[in-house]
């Protein structure tokens, strides 16, 4: 089944984008624009029910494989499959993520703990050692990391995400000093969207924000367009 969804603004060539974290919530919603849009969309997902979902709705324009980002060798073996398979990437966002189960810091289980950083934090450090070389290589391309507003401030009974969220803000204008000329590295606060994460953590509230497919419509556009003169910025998507 092809998506319906149409955006406007047209594209001056197709790009190839990778999107971690694709068969739910934003990273789904982002592969949805990006394909309505033309564009070829490289994700990963972390189970086999999810991946066939989104390769029925999206056909194909999306080349979707299982990859747990917290896993290097995983990550290694994708880059280079998708590389060799698709070329370079244009844009990769660095969507995938979780979040900890409502509770004080000191009742965040160790195991918990670990595995939020394990995705959060070195999953992000993963892709991009695995992506960046080669578009490094060619002194092209965007990465947008995905930041969140709890990237910026804080609450109580998520710090463990708050942790790697600021850790994405830190990482990426460090990354950013390292780029070429001609590339681009920036943190994106997507906003706060009614997704399975903020259902997990503000319950029923969660209904009155927009759905990841409102958000789609103007962030699709917003990360389009972002260039190598926003190198180095802490973004909002609107």
């Amino acid at each position: 089944m092809r998506v319906l969804v149409t955006y406007k603004g047209g594209m001056k060539e197709p790009r190839n984008v990778v999107v971690t974290g694709v068969t739910r919530g934003l990273g789904r919603a982002l592969a949805r624009g990006l394909v309505a849009q033309g564009h070829r969309v490289i994700g990963c997902g972390t189970t086999e029910k999810g991946l066939a979902s989104v390769r029925d709705e999206l056909g194909e324009a999306l080349d979707a494989s299982l990859v747990d980002v917290s896993d290097d060798a995983a990550v290694a073996a994708w880059a280079r499959l998708v590389t060799a398979r698709q070329g370079v990437p244009d844009l990769l966002v660095n969507n995938a993520a979780i979040i900890n189960r409502n509770a004080p810091l000191w009742k965040v289980g160790a195991r918990e703990f670990s595995r939020v950083v394990d995705v959060n934090i070195k999953g992000v450090a993963n892709v991009i050692r695995h992506f960046v070389p080669p578009m490094i290589r060619r002194r092209q391309g965007v990465i947008v990391n995905f930041s969140s507003g709890w990237g910026r401030s804080a609450d109580a009974e998520v710090a463990p995400y708050c942790a790697t969220k600021w850790a994405i803000e830190g990482l990426t204008q460090a990354l950013a000093q390292e780029l070429p000329v001609g590339m681009a590295a920036v943190a994106l606060n997507p906003g706060v969207i009614n997704t399975e994460m903020l259902r997990s953590c503000f319950g029923s509230s969660a209904q009155g924000f927009p759905k990841a497919e409102e958000w789609a419509l103007k962030a699709v556009p917003f990360i389009l367009k972002i260039s190598e003169r926003d190198n180095g910025r802490p973004l909002t998507a609107p």
